[in-house]
């Protein structure tokens, strides 16, 4: 299972990347390899504001359709567009692929995430 360090990590297989008050949000190694080829991305609108735990992405592969919880609250002002059309970049490199990116509205949850070293105990 592949992490990057300077990422956090929530239990429900996303991971943060924090620039400023921006956080871009994928899914893990270990989730797009369980979830194997994802053939579909249903993304939420620019504007929607999530709150940590909500779910606000679905994510289709040729074994089933898997909800993403949103690890962090805040309003998405980015939504990756390139997976419209290729989904299978998730597959290709998880930690490139971010899905959506929002505007943090508490920035200190992510203070409760875990680290690369705590997420990989629990999922090794």
């Amino acid at each position: 299972m592949k992490l990057l360090e300077d990422l956090k990590y929530a239990e429900s297989h996303e991971w943060v990347r924090v620039e400023g008050n921006k956080a871009y949000i994928g899914i893990t190694d270990y989730a797009q390899d369980k979830l194997g080829d994802v053939v579909y991305v249903e993304m939420p609108e620019v504007g929607t504001i999530v709150e940590a735990g909500d779910q606000f992405v679905v994510l289709e592969s040729v074994k089933a359709a898997s909800d993403v919880y949103a690890p962090i609250s805040g309003t998405v002002v980015e939504v990756n567009d390139e997976l419209e059309d290729n989904p299978a970049l998730i597959n290709e490199s998880a930690f490139d692929a971010w899905i959506v990116a929002i505007d943090m509205s508490l920035p200190t949850e992510v203070d409760s995430l875990l680290s690369a070293e705590e997420y990989e105990r629990i999922y090794e």
